[in-house]
């Protein structure tokens, strides 16, 4: 008599990830990091000649996927962020951020679609279990920076502080889509990098807690308190910080960047221009500068200024423009006590130079130091900190040179 075996009802074996779907074919969830380096392979070491030589198949046409529908991270702008991104998600996991620290949701592509679909996990709502079988290919068509990011964590959390088992504890946010042709994925990457608007860096820069810079333009809005319409409001309420230009309609007399690049031009003088679009750091300021020492004298002198000559700010003057307030600062620079070149200032020396000048916007006084005029005699101060601060401040600085007259009538 011959034994006759049963099999097992089949089953899809794969990677099992529990979703809410968004569209037939497009889901959200997290996955737990460890499971999300396996499923999407190193970009950097599919770029890797040699080791694609040697790779299974399975890897080879992950790779050749990938090619179809992402770029290229070898000496790129895009490859040369990916240690950075890798440090700050390091300094995120390990807490030196607080809650303040985010990455965004990674976009993946499934070339194919799932082997299976559950029904609603919990009856009516909408979660389900997809699985991915092994061998279909996993792309990232949005976030590839920060999967890389990931790897290059895994490979070395030492080197980042971190170790394997705070790493395995991690859940990553991701989208799913799936029964996509090439054409539609190169689309979505196209959409994901392109149709944005970018934000523009120095508004970003105002926008960043931990620099240091807007750190100190904060405290300094905050401690001015100034007279309006009959009453006492701190200066703060007056700084726009959601914007990098201010419309005629707005209550707000200047923006955060502004006022971000008048701290930072004062710190670090003519140096800082070149800073106004970069995070800066305590470690960056000037040599035997303490962040403690730029506080006590920055703050209080700034806060000065702004006091004293509130009311070219409240006339919405060429004072509010990013290229005057980047000179003002260089010229404040020389009161600080750090200056390592130029004439030492006193505050007072500082403010009788600026008494005089005239802060409002006509041609006759910033017409080619901090703005240019049109046919109309309107001027666009468009030019910029970098562009115009070192005009200024020489106008500022140096009273009996053409410049220096100009911007006191003379």
């Amino acid at each position: 008599m011959s034994l006759t075996l049963t099999l097992p009802t089949p089953t899809t074996e794969g990677i099992q990830l529990t979703v809410i779907p968004f569209r037939q074919n497009a889901v959200v969830g997290t996955i737990g990091l460890t499971t999300l380096l396996q499923l999407v392979p190193s970009p950097k070491r599919e770029e890797d000649q040699r080791a694609m030589r040697y790779a299974d198949g399975m890897q080879r046409r992950h790779s050749e996927m990938r090619a179809l529908v992402q770029r290229m991270l070898k000496s790129t702008q895009k490859g040369r962020n990916v240690t950075p991104y890798a440090a700050y998600i390091a300094g995120g996991v390990s807490g030196d951020f607080g809650s303040g620290w985010s990455t965004p949701p990674i976009t993946l592509w499934l070339a194919g679609r799932p082997g299976a679909v559950s029904e609603d996990l919990v009856p009516g709502s909408g979660i389900h279990r997809i699985t991915v079988v092994p061998g279909s290919p996993v792309v990232a068509i949005d976030g590839e920076t920060q999967i890389t990011a990931w790897h290059e964590l895994y490979d070395d959390p030492e080197r980042f502080g971190l170790t394997y088992e705070t790493l395995g504890r991690l859940r990553v946010p991701f989208e799913l889509y799936w029964d996509l042709s090439v054409e539609d994925a190169r689309q979505i990457f196209y959409d994901r990098n392109v149709e944005g608007v970018a934000v523009d860096k120095n508004l970003a820069m105002s926008m960043d807690q931990r620099d240091f810079g807007t750190q100190l333009a904060h405290r300094i809005a905050d401690s001015v308190k100034v007279e309006i319409d009959g009453k006492v409001v701190s200066f703060a309420k007056l700084v726009q910080s959601r914007k990098r230009q201010l419309a005629k309609a707005d209550p707000e007399l200047v923006t955060l960047s502004a006022l971000r690049v008048l701290v930072i031009t004062t710190v670090f003088g003519r140096g800082g221009l070149g800073l106004s679009s970069d995070t800066v750091s305590e470690s960056d300021l000037p040599a035997n500068v303490t962040a403690a020492q730029v506080q006590d004298r920055v703050v209080p002198q700034l806060s000065q200024l702004v006091s004293r000559l509130f009311e070219h700010f409240a006339a919405r003057s060429a004072i509010t423009a990013p290229a005057v307030l980047a000179g003002l600062g260089i010229a404040a620079h020389q009161a600080t006590g750090w200056a390592g070149s130029g004439s030492a200032l006193t505050d007072e020396e500082l403010l009788q130079l600026l008494s005089p000048v005239c802060w409002e916007r006509e041609a006759r006084y910033w017409d080619g130091i901090a703005a240019s005029a049109t046919s109309t005699g309107a001027l666009n101060f468009r030019g910029g900190a970098k562009d115009s601060g070192g005009r200024v401040a020489d106008a500022i600085l140096y009273p009996d040179t053409e410049p220096g007259r100009r911007i006191r009538g003379r």
